[in-house]
């Protein structure tokens, strides 16, 4: 989560295409459209702050909940990652929005 996080903050729109597992509503084989929307996020959000409040690893299953704070928003999430071929790929996420600054 922390690397996704990262990325976003450092607009690396293929390291979040290539985190994302095939699952995921997002994920599509029109990568370049995809990576202009993430960009285009990137770009108009200011990555303030990540707090990892928990963390449960199984074997291929994964879930994180964390609360980020953006320009726009704060926003809590649980996420669940999947373990394909030795690497945690986000699936999914349920999130709440925690209102305005």
């Amino acid at each position: 989560m922390r690397s996704r996080y990262s990325a976003y903050a450092l607009h690396l729109a293929e390291y979040i295409i290539n985190s994302t597992h095939p699952n995921n509503p997002d994920y599509t084989d029109e990568t370049t459209i995809w990576k202009q929307s993430i960009l285009e996020f990137c770009q108009n959000t200011q990555f303030l702050g990540l707090k990892i409040s928990e963390f449960i690893e199984g074997e291929t299953i994964a879930y994180v909940t964390f609360e980020a704070n953006l320009s726009q928003n704060s926003m809590r999430e649980k996420s669940r990652f999947l373990k394909s071929e030795g690497k945690w790929l986000y699936e999914s996420g349920d999130f709440t929005d925690k209102g305005s600054h």
